[in-house]
């Protein structure tokens, strides 16, 4: 897709079609009205005939409207003006973009952009704007015999700005939005491939191809035997189970100063969990391909990142492997022993995820951070608990963890704080080793975030639980690419660029 910035007098933009906004009770957007104007009140007489009153959700597609150079005029409706928030626009413009997708409408201007918005600038708006159109526009065929994409598609999109200046800024906000678009949709092609296709070599592959893309970033991929010099016995118990050996994946971006302590992203890289000898009901065990969105999620914000050039020293840990029955697997009962030399009985052994992140944690301390943020489809007790709406977010650190709310808000990709006490920490006591590897059947979330709290002491930390935003499920199944966004926000603000 292709962006451009547009200015002037909307009635004289040469355009196949221009989107414009309506509030409940019929009442047009600033740009609506001066499209209003010049067409003589063409506007107000179509919507006094009660095709649409403005109601949230609702389109109405208009043909040869005199006195304007567009062709077709899409209205949308916004809900009641003072209500409108960022999320309510993007819901908005998500259905603005699929329905020109689908009308043959190869190039459009959005003009709902020079609306402001309570709370948001325009910087932010247009870069949401063009994350919103990446995403309407997202397809997943590539396991497919036959792709069937839309015959005209959307290809150019205009966003209108009405008299306000392009100040750079502004102007990189489209490139902005572009490059965490990218981010995502490399996170959600990583996560919906199939298990047979995605696995941990496939991703250590993937992630060598992105090192390509910069003179500034590193790729190195640590094999079992490296792991094992290293002392990472819980992470290689889980890979015991496949015939696909584990990888580490370490990727280093330096784009700030030399001595600038780096952010640390790690993800869980499970490309398929079956559970282990604690096996997985039949039922959607093939979502569990998506046990690898947290890998995916750090790796597309590294690409964002790289896009943007942020002036920050960025390195993403991803320890990847699969969790599978097998006589050398682990089983209930097992006590392994971790990098950081504690030792974990694992009573269940679908409760793996926290096993191959507890190394990469202890990993990420030779970069000496500023801060480490995991990100993992961990429980399902946090789908319980959150639904599809907010990621599971627990840290070590309030200011942390008040950052990260901040950049989900702002990118309307939200998280829910929840508490890190050492109370839950009993529930992990062990009789035979330092830790269990769960803490029965209350606060799954919080027990699992203890035990990596573990392995978190040495520096601020803070963990996302994504089992609830990572994909959809049914009709809609598919990755989301979350939390690429609040990521990339969390960088920038970090960067000094938000």
């Amino acid at each position: 897709m292709e962006y451009h910035l547009k200015s002037g007098d909307l009635s004289t933009q040469r355009t196949a079609c221009v989107v414009l906004g309506v509030f409940t009770k019929r009442k047009l957007s600033l740009a609506a009205e001066s499209i209003d104007r010049a067409s003589g009140g063409h506007l107000s007489t179509i919507l006094k005939k009660g095709d649409m009153d403005g109601e949230a959700g609702q389109t109405l597609m208009l043909y040869n409207v005199p006195g304007i150079q567009a062709e077709r005029v899409l209205l949308v409706g916004l809900g009641a003006e003072k209500a409108l928030t960022l999320k309510g626009y993007t819901t908005a413009w998500a259905g603005a973009v699929r329905l020109l997708n689908e009308s043959s409408v190869i190039e459009a201007t959005n003009a709902m952009t020079a609306h402001a918005i309570n709370d948001v600038d325009l910087v932010q708006l247009l870069r949401e704007s063009v994350i919103t159109g990446e995403e309407q526009l997202y397809r997943f065929d590539q396991c497919k015999s036959k792709a069937t994409p839309p015959k005209r598609p959307l290809k150019k999109l205009g966003l209108y700005i009405g008299d306000q200046k392009k100040t750079p800024a502004v102007v990189r906000a489209v490139s902005e939005g572009e490059a965490i678009a990218s981010g995502i949709r490399l996170a959600k092609d990583l996560a919906n491939l199939p298990g047979n296709i995605c696995t941990p070599s496939y991703l250590a592959d993937q992630a060598r191809q992105l090192g390509r893309q910069s003179a500034k970033l590193k790729v190195s991929v640590l094999e079992e035997k490296q792991m094992q010099t290293l002392g990472m016995g819980s992470l290689l118990s889980v890979s015991r189970g496949s015939r696909e050996p584990a990888k580490l994946i370490v990727m280093e971006y330096k784009g700030g100063q030399s001595k600038t302590k780096p952010i640390v992203l790690v993800g869980k890289g499970l490309t398929f969990d079956a559970g282990g000898i604690s096996l997985k009901p039949a039922a959607a065990m093939d979502e569990m391909k998506y046990d690898m969105c947290g890998g995916a999620s750090v790796m597309g914000a590294m690409q964002a990142c790289v896009k943007m050039a942020l002036p920050i020293n960025l390195v993403v840990i991803v320890p990847s492997s699969e969790n599978l029955p097998d006589g050398a697997a682990n089983k209930p009962g097992d006590i392994v022993t971790s990098m950081s030399g504690q030792t974990i009985e694992i009573l269940n052994t679908d409760a793996e995820g926290r096993l191959i992140l507890c190394d990469a944690l202890t990993y990420a301390e030779r970069f000496k951070p500023a801060a480490v943020v995991d990100v993992a489809t961990l429980t399902g007790a946090c789908i319980i608990a959150l639904g599809a709406h907010a990621s599971g977010l627990l840290s070590n650190d309030d200011k942390l963890a008040a950052e990260l709310l901040e950049a989900g808000n702002r990118a309307t990709d939200r998280a829910w704080q929840l508490p890190l006490w050492d109370d839950y920490q009993e529930q992990l006591k062990s009789n035979f080793a330092d830790m269990a590897n769960i803490g029965g059947k209350g606060a799954g979330t919080i027990t699992a975030a203890c035990f990596l709290s573990r392995y978190a002491d040495k520096y601020k930390w803070a963990h996302l639980d994504i089992a609830g935003t990572a994909w959809r499920s049914g009709d809609q199944k598919g990755a989301t690419g979350r939390p690429v966004s609040l990521l990339s926000q969390f960088l920038m603000k970090r960067a000094g660029l938000a």
